[in-house]
């Protein structure tokens, strides 16, 4: 009798495994990755994969994370990402410079960018950056603020900076461009009360173009576009769980920093979750969730053109956003 259990058993448990490889071969393979490493900005991805809702629709997904030297559009040019998360404004202008991506859905519909300063330095309206040196990034957002600046005919030494605040907090540089979710709060958890500090928010000076969005080549979009279509719904389903489930997601993300060999601050990824959340939900905006607004996209193309200096840039909106 005991025999015969074990035998069913064993039968049961082959018949599960060869469903599992069906299952499995049957799912459409897409790699995905996000434009930064680990941390709270890209929380519904990894609550999505660990969910199981991109397995429920029938996708084979894996995450690989971009770094400082090698982009999440690079890695989408060379073909070892399928879809890769960026800026509207970087991914605009990588299609005007001849490469076909599609936006497939915009995930955040705010801005997060902001320039923020020392009271002690004397700062506390746009005029007063005027001759101040602004820290920005070396690897770029930097449209907006340039765009502010040359709005309001302010004339600022720019230093170019890696990835830290530490030569801001040095008082290298009198300014800097930050993100709220991130090293705004860095700049606070390393000793310096906000009541010290001045904030300037792009988006309370008309500046509230959204971020970060999913894209794929045109050519991917043509050969999986039922998939592209769980992916999106899948990922914004992880979101609407992150919201839900703020323990559960930090403890999550905290685990894939610690993958990655990243210190991690459970403190401050609960602060970034909030915001990112935040920046995600279209609030006054005529927006459905997931979806690219016309006049964020034409604004955003009205930027490039200027800072570009290129006032004949040919691209529809029909042709860049995936309906």
């Amino acid at each position: 009798m005991k025999h015969v259990i074990f035998v069913r058993i064993f039968i049961c448990c082959l018949l599960l495994m060869l469903s599992l490889q069906t299952l499995q071969a049957q799912s459409e393979k897409l790699v995905f990755s996000p434009h930064w490493i680990p941390q709270a900005q890209f929380a519904g991805f990894y609550v999505a994969l660990d969910q199981g809702f991109y397995r429920d629709a029938g996708l084979d997904v894996q995450i690989i994370h971009s770094s400082a030297d090698v982009s999440s559009l690079d890695l989408l040019k060379s073909g070892k990402a399928d879809v890769v998360s960026s800026f509207l404004m970087d991914a605009i202008k990588l299609r005007v410079n001849q490469t076909p991506l599609v936006n497939i859905a915009q995930l955040s519909q705010h801005s997060a960018l902001m320039l923020v300063a020392k009271k002690k330095s004397g700062i506390s309206k746009p005029e007063d950056l005027q001759g101040k040196k602004l820290g920005i990034w070396s690897s770029g957002f930097d449209d907006i603020p340039f765009a502010f600046l040359r709005d309001r005919k302010i004339n600022m030494e720019i230093v170019r900076i890696l990835n830290t605040v530490n030569l801001f907090l040095m008082d290298g540089v009198d300014v800097m461009t930050v993100m709220n979710y991130n090293e705004y709060d860095q700049i606070i958890n390393s000793g310096i009360n906000e009541d010290e500090l001045t904030a300037f928010y792009f988006a309370d000076y008309g500046y509230d173009i959204p971020e970060d969005g999913l894209y794929c080549l045109e050519s991917t979009c043509k050969t999986k576009k039922d998939a592209l279509r769980k992916f999106v719904q899948a990922t914004l389903k992880g979101w609407e769980y992150a919201a839900k489930n703020r323990d559960y997601t930090v403890n999550l993300v905290v685990a894939e920093m610690k993958k990655a060999h990243l210190p991690n601050n459970k403190a401050h990824q609960y602060w970034m979750l909030d915001k990112v959340l935040e920046l995600i939900t279209p609030g006054n905006k005529k927006v459905a969730y997931g979806q690219l607004m016309r006049a964020d996209f034409l604004y955003a193309l009205d930027i490039i053109k200027i800072n570009s200096g290129i006032k004949d840039i040919k691209l529809t909106m029909e042709d860049f956003f995936m309906d």
